[in-house]
């Protein structure tokens, strides 16, 4: 359960979050912490026209219940995926492999099991914002790869490939950016994983293989003889010049 606790210094966020979970007691509780910690909070308590407020409010990061009245967390999160591109945290109570997986399939970013610790729920979020940021930030706006068959617009953060518009999630399109930064070259999961989320890797997290997986199937590469994004064994993932 979350507590109150003061707001750490050294941090000012305008961020606009948007919470998405029937518990509205934790909602509450949660809403009060990340207001506490510089951030503009909204809260839906059920998943009924989810999608629609979300196109309304515009938020930069949602966190999104699995379990939720009305429309569930999962059809919520594929709705509104090819739309939005920021950042998507689920959460639940169930500790279920399967449901992580699915979750990550369907486009969501980041998974949290309840009940939540508030510092690490704040770290996660950070490092979500933080990692898009940053990665917007890159200098060169058009990446050229695959024989120029992959375009990359780094501004727009728009994608097409053999002349074709490519709709990316958010972690998607992050991932991409980094593999093509380092187009040419091997980089193992460790280093994905700590340009993309600023955390420790853990070697049973399947977070970087599954987006590489969503990644490949966007791009039209053969899951079994990839030639875009290529897997290197015991050594991580290149990406074709």
């Amino acid at each position: 359960m979350l507590s109150s606790q003061l707001k750490e210094p050294g941090y000012l966020y305008v961020h606009r979050i948007l919470i998405i979970d029937d518990d509205t007691e934790l909602t509450n509780l949660i809403s009060q912490f990340l207001t506490q910690n510089g951030y503009h909070v909204d809260v839906i308590n059920d998943g009924n026209r989810a999608a629609e407020r979300v196109e309304l409010l515009l938020p930069d990061l949602i966190i999104l219940d699995l379990m939720l009245p009305g429309t569930d967390g999962l059809s919520i999160c594929k709705m509104i995926r090819p739309r939005f591109t920021g950042p998507i945290i689920m959460l639940t109570a169930l500790v279920d492999d399967i449901d992580e997986v699915t979750g990550l399939e369907v486009g969501a970013d980041d998974y949290l099991c309840k009940p939540l610790k508030p510092r690490v729920l704040l770290a996660h979020i950070r490092a979500q914002l933080r990692r898009q940021s940053n990665l917007n930030d890159v200098t060169q706006e058009l990446k050229l790869l695959c024989d120029n068959k992959l375009k990359i617009d780094t501004r727009s953060r728009r994608v097409t490939f053999d002349e074709q518009n490519v709709v990316l999630s958010s972690a998607e399109f992050d991932l991409l950016i980094v593999l093509a930064d380092c187009a040419g070259s091997i980089i193992s999961r460790d280093a994905l994983h700590q340009k993309i989320f600023k955390l420790a890797y853990d070697a049973m997290d399947r977070s970087i293989d599954l987006r590489v997986s969503r990644l490949r199937k966007k791009l039209g590469d053969d899951p079994k003889q990839p030639t875009i994004i290529k897997t290197i064994r015991n050594k991580g993932y290149l990406l074709a010049l």
